[in-house]
């Protein structure tokens, strides 16, 4: 078995309970190569679908076993030199057992209720569910049938050839990004500006003129509701006179003595204080009455004053008011909706100026960031380019050479990248990849001419091959195997074992030509009552396995020829790795 020492990192365990049929299960992994095999509905596929939520993907409710409350899946990871892959967990508050030698062990948990609610662990602590997806990236590959549709597609093809080229080229990439982005924002931001310039312009003439025709008339704070007073007053001034003068005349009359409030205030002192001396207690009675005249008679000269202050022009200033009150409604009425909002104009409207009219000298800088960015887009996406080309005719013939071995001797992949007229975040190129069955045949695209078994070999070649230039720690295959059959399934098991020389392989399949080539074989099988248990995921060895493999061949377990071509192939694949 290959040392885990010499990959990245692997899986180590894999523990699944009420998952689709599986109840309760543990899936012992490890680095190399590991076949899953099983019976047709035995619960293989669970193990990919148990995979996929470790790995952040959407939980499905209708996966949560039939009368459970929630499916459960742990994995434990063993992760080497995998600094960013630490630094995540630590970041989302979990953390990494070390194990020494530069390896650490890493515990991913997802549980999945039957009401759909989900709960993701990194490390011991909950964490979103997008944190196992980020980790996922950058520890497993995930192959299906359903990626053999999307190697179909043009960003696959493009995403492939990409991870071809190397880290080197991926930083290239994200440098032209950045300015492609930058390029872009400011494109936008330039276009609006412009567009827009018209209406901004007509919107700092308007407020010049509002700050100007606020600032003449100078409102204050206040001084409308100030101004309604004097109005109220200056528009009863007769009546304020008459009134004033009548309480002041009661109080104090100027023409007829002791008719007046002060006379007979002073009229009933002296009557007290005539009988005072008679009487101890009409002394107290006589000073009140005395101190009630002096107060009267401050309040009668208050009138007088209030009289006196009365403008006798008031009719004069009553105009004068109410021409400011109208000059102040009008302000209101455009600027409002009220005199503070007014006021408030001239505190914002500055700043304001100095955005509308700043937007000539922001055109203009925008307008020289662009060009320099488009000249510099142009550049790096040129450069990319030719990376790709470059990096295409290498591709090329690798798979090629790789599809000789999985018996397509005839066959030809060419990756063809061709400039497109606009720019995306990754360039201009269209990447195709397109396979040539025989010579003589014109290359067509995956899509169009390859057929699901063709797919599966040229998808796993791609994979081989951009192992060398972008390792990752982990690749599962689901039925990739799927239309294949005899010579060609060995030589996918050959390529598989290969792979697993630097990375950990875990493949459902349905083979034994393919299943011959592990280092790891595990079996599924379900009980009588339909459920898959714990003790129905069994790690093979030995007879067990010439059974399982005998059985894969010929659908009979104990088969005097199925056990015979099952250790041939076993001792076949041996002998090969």
């Amino acid at each position: 078995m290959t040392d885990v020492t010499d990959v990245r990192g692997a899986i180590e365990e894999i523990s699944i309970k009420d998952l689709g049929v599986i109840a309760d299960a543990s899936l012992p992994l490890g680095a190399g190569f590991t076949a899953i095999t099983g019976e047709t509905g035995a619960g293989k596929t669970m193990v990919v679908s148990a995979l996929g939520l470790l790995l952040g993907s959407r939980a499905d409710t209708g996966a949560v076993r039939l009368g459970s409350g929630q499916a459960w899946v742990e994995g434990r990871w063993r992760v080497i030199d995998s600094g960013d892959v630490v630094e995540r967990v630590r970041d989302a508050g979990g953390d990494v057992d070390a194990l020494g030698g530069g390896a650490a062990e890493l515990v991913l948990s997802r549980s999945v209720s039957a009401e759909g609610r989900s709960r993701a662990v990194v490390g011991g602590r909950s964490a979103p569910v997008s944190v196992l997806t980020e980790l996922g990236e950058q520890l497993v590959v995930v192959h299906g049938q359903s990626d053999q549709i999307r190697l179909r597609s043009a960003v696959a093809q493009r995403e492939a050839l990409d991870r071809f080229a190397g880290p080197d080229f991926g930083t290239a990439v994200d440098a032209y990004a950045q300015v492609f982005h930058r390029w872009r924002d400011n494109t936008a931001e330039l276009d609006e500006l412009v567009a827009d310039r018209d209406r901004r312009s007509r919107e700092a003439e308007d407020l010049r003129l509002a700050m100007s025709e606020i600032e003449t008339r100078a409102p204050q704070p206040g001084e409308d509701d100030e101004l309604a007073e004097r109005a109220e007053r200056l528009t009863n001034l007769e009546e304020l006179r008459l009134a004033a003068a009548g309480a002041r005349e009661l109080l104090s009359a100027e023409e007829s003595e002791g008719a007046d409030a002060l006379g007979l205030l002073d009229n009933a002192r002296r009557q007290l204080d005539r009988m005072a001396p008679h009487d101890a207690a009409l002394g107290p009675l006589a000073e009140a009455v005395a101190n009630a005249n002096y107060l009267i008679s401050d309040i009668a000269a208050q009138l007088s004053t209030y009289l006196d202050g009365l403008d006798t022009d008031g009719a004069h200033e009553l105009g004068l008011v109410q021409e400011r009150r109208s000059e102040l409604a009008t302000l209101v009425r455009k600027y409002g909706p009220t005199l503070d909002d007014v006021i408030r104009t001239l505190e914002t409207g500055s700043l304001r100026l100095l955005e509308l009219d700043g937007d000539a000298d922001r055109i203009e800088e925008l307008a020289r960031e662009v060009e320099a960015d488009e000249a510099l887009a142009a550049e790096l996406a040129a450069d990319l380019s030719a990376r790709r080309r470059e990096a295409a005719e290498r591709l090329s013939a690798a798979v090629s050479d790789e599809l000789s071995a999985l018996a397509m001797p005839d066959a030809r992949v060419v990756v063809e990248v061709t400039e497109r007229d606009e720019y995306s975040s990754t360039g201009r190129d269209q990447v195709s990849i397109l396979l040539q069955p025989h010579p003589g045949a014109e290359p067509r695209p995956l899509g169009k001419g390859a057929s699901g078994g063709e797919l599966s070999r040229v998808m796993l070649a791609i994979e081989v091959v951009i192992a060398g230039a972008d390792p990752v720690p982990t690749f599962i295959f689901d039925e990739i195997d799927a239309g294949v059959g005899g010579a060609s399934a060995i030589e996918i098991g050959r390529r598989l074992a290969r792979l697993a020389e630097s990375a950990q392989v875990i493949v459902v399949t349905h083979l034994a030509q393919v299943a011959a080539f592990a280092t790891n074989h595990l079996t599924v099988v379900k009980g009588n009552d339909g459920s898959v248990t714990a003790s129905s995921v069994r790690r093979l060895d030995g007879d067990e396995r010439i059974a399982e493999m005998a059985r894969l061949l010929s659908g009979l377990p104990d088969s005097e020829s199925g056990l015979a071509h099952a250790r041939e192939l076993v001792e076949m694949a041996a002998a090969a790795r």
